[in-house]
């Protein structure tokens, strides 16, 4: 087994299966550099024809705990183009080639919720949660989730969990088809390896054309729509009820939502 670094990202290679492993703690927090490093990552994992299927996972208790919105790079800033880097690199991800698995052993909340939904599978935890929780921040999604969630998981439950920001348990994850399998939490990490080195005992040509063609346009897609995202978050976040939010959410505590 050999191991190099992009930035926070760890990569271990078993065969034909790489690990890309996020190691930012406490909570694996979304910033533009660790998205760009994991889509650094990916690229190169793309061009090494010894890869054949890639596990996404992360160090901790936490998958990943959103966006740090009280970052120097926060997310929601722009490049003063109408463009958000995090989004620019968000696109990148959703451009490899190679099929991803998730090893989910916490939660995947907002921004981390977008980043799970990269992985053509997902395996969890029974700890793991799952949660769009953009509008407890006076906010609107990100990261494409809006096209990507009701894309897996149907525009109904979707909108149920865009609109609530309901927390999704694993067990009612794998019934919405939001992941493929929930194992013990100790085997988490295993059991993603044991799909990927399934999925990379195949024919590497044929299983990157049926990825291909199940995702094609999906990179377009998410470029489209985190365009569109990104510009209702600029309108949004000059509102009283997101200040409020953030708020809110740091204190652990309702908002006290005005419509303002």
């Amino acid at each position: 087994m050999t191991a190099e670094a992009y930035g926070d990202v760890r990569i271990e290679r078993r065969g034909h299966v790489a690990l890309a492993i996020i190691d930012h703690p406490p909570n694996n927090h979304v910033s533009t550099p660790l998205m760009r490093a994991l889509a650094d990552a990916f690229e190169a994992l793309d061009a090494d024809n010894e890869v054949r299927a890639v596990v996404l996972a992360t160090e901790g208790r936490v998958f990943c705990g959103g966006a740090d919105l009280h970052a120097p790079n926060a997310v929601t800033r722009g490049d003063g183009a109408g463009i958000n880097p995090l989004y620019t690199e968000a696109v990148r991800l959703f451009s490899n080639t190679k099929p991803i698995v998730a090893a989910i052993q916490g939660a995947a909340v907002g921004a981390g919720l977008g980043l799970a939904l990269v992985a053509d599978f997902r395996i969890a935890a029974p700890e793991a949660r799952f949660s769009a929780n953009f509008v407890k921040l006076g906010f609107h999604a990100g990261f494409g989730i809006s096209h990507t969630l009701p894309r897996l998981i149907g525009q109904q439950r979707a909108a149920l969990m865009l609109q609530t920001a309901r927390r999704i348990k694993a067990d009612e994850a794998l019934e919405w088809g939001l992941v493929d399998a929930v194992v013990p939490l100790e085997e988490v990490r295993q059991a993603a390896i044991a799909l990927a080195q399934e999925i990379a005992e195949n024919a590497p040509l044929a299983v990157q054309s049926s990825r291909a063609t199940l995702r094609q346009g999906l990179a377009a897609a998410v470029r489209a729509q985190t365009n569109h995202e990104f510009a209702e978050q600029q309108r949004l976040m000059k509102t009283k009820d997101f200040a409020e939010g953030v708020r809110a959410v740091a204190e652990r505590r309702p908002g006290a939502f005005t419509g303002a």
